[in-house]
């Protein structure tokens, strides 16, 4: 029934750009606090950014600047821009719909930095 479904996701040199996709279905998308979340092999899953139903927005300290993330209500779907990509960004990227307790996540998809 509830989906998030992450695409866009590849192998990239330092330097370029990715842009992330994330289409939702089965709740009120509206509704919910959308985020990104990233985690790389042996490392704990961090916030990379999020985007509130009212249009508030927070970003990582380690990716302000650089990755624009942005919601299209009409269509379900929440994006997030990556340029100046580092190796360091390198990791799995997740989907996340919170509305109070409730709380979905999608699959992920692998972002790799590299050259």
């Amino acid at each position: 029934q509830v989906q998030l479904v992450e695409s866009g996701g590849g192998l990239v040199q330092p330097g370029g750009s990715l842009r992330l996709s994330c289409a939702a279905s089965g709740f009120r998308f509206a509704n919910y606090v959308m985020s990104w979340y990233r985690q790389a092999p042996g490392k704990e899953r961090e916030l990379v950014a999020s985007i509130g139903s009212t249009g508030n927005i927070n970003y990582a300290d380690s990716v302000k600047g650089r990755f624009t993330v942005s919601r299209d209500n009409a269509k379900n779907t929440v994006s997030l821009q990556m340029n100046s990509l580092k190796p360091e960004d390198t990791a799995a990227y997740y989907c996340r719909a919170r509305w109070g307790v409730t709380n979905y996540w999608g699959l992920g998809t692998q972002v790799t930095v590299s050259s």
